[in-house]
C-alpha cells in the first residue's frame, strides 16, 4: 500500500525519485512551478515539447521520462537530490483549460501502469506530485451543473482530485507519495 501524504513544501526541493507534473498537451507551461521545472530539467521539457509539437501526446496520457545524469557543471553537486524520472501527466488540452475528471482518470491509469515496473525493477520508493494545476479555484455549484455531464466539469479538490489520487495510487506497493498542495488547502 502506498502512503499518500499532503505537504506544503516546495516540490522542487523534494528528494523524490519520481516527479509527477500535471501538464497540458499544447506544450505551454503557465504554472510558475512548472516553468521553473522547465529550466531545472531541460531534457524532460525538450522531450515533452517535442511530443506536443508532433501530436503524439494525447490528453489523458502520461509521458514518462528517464532523466539523463549531469556529468559536469554546477548540477553535479546536486545530482543525488534530483529525480531519476519525471512523469508528465497530461490532464488538459490547453494551458487555460482546467483538468477534467475523464482526462485525469485515464492519465492516472496510464501513470499507474508505467509505475509498476519502476517500483518492481528500479526500486522507486519516493514520489512527489504537484497538485496545484489539479485544483480549480472556483468552487463547483452543483445546483447549476446538474444537467451538465460530470466528466466535463473542472476538478474539485475534495470531491474529485483527492479521491481519484487515493483510488488510483493507494494500491501501488511500498511507495511514499508526497502530494504538494498550495497553502490554501488545509492538511
Amino acid at each position: 500500500m502506498a502512503n499518500l501524504r499532503l505537504t506544503h513544501a516546495s516540490i522542487l526541493n523534494s528528494r523524490a525519485q519520481l516527479l509527477i507534473l500535471p501538464v497540458n498537451n499544447a506544450g505551454v507551461l503557465l504554472d510558475p512551478v512548472l516553468a521553473r521545472a522547465k529550466t531545472l530539467y531541460p531534457d524532460n521539457y525538450h522531450r515533452y515539447h517535442r511530443a506536443c509539437r508532433d501530436g503524439s501526446l494525447n490528453v489523458g496520457s502520461c509521458l514518462l521520462h528517464k532523466r539523463m545524469r549531469e556529468q559536469a557543471g554546477l548540477g553535479i553537486s546536486s545530482n543525488g537530490n534530483q529525480p531519476s524520472y519525471i512523469a508528465n501527466l497530461v490532464v488538459s488540452n490547453h494551458p487555460y483549460h482546467p483538468a477534467r475528471t475523464r482526462w485525469f482518470t485515464t492519465a492516472l491509469i496510464d501513470l499507474q501502469q508505467q509505475m509498476m515496473p519502476l517500483i518492481r525493477y528500479k526500486g522507486i520508493r519516493r514520489v512527489a506530485l504537484l497538485a496545484r494545476p489539479l485544483i480549480f479555484d472556483n468552487p463547483r455549484d452543483t445546483a447549476t451543473h446538474q444537467s451538465t455531464e460530470a466528466n466535463s466539469l473542472p476538478l474539485d479538490w475534495q470531491t474529485d482530485t483527492l479521491p481519484l489520487l487515493t483510488t488510483y495510487l493507494q494500491d501501488l506497493p511500498k511507495l511514499r507519495i508526497d502530494v504538494h498542495v498550495p497553502k490554501s488547502i488545509s492538511l
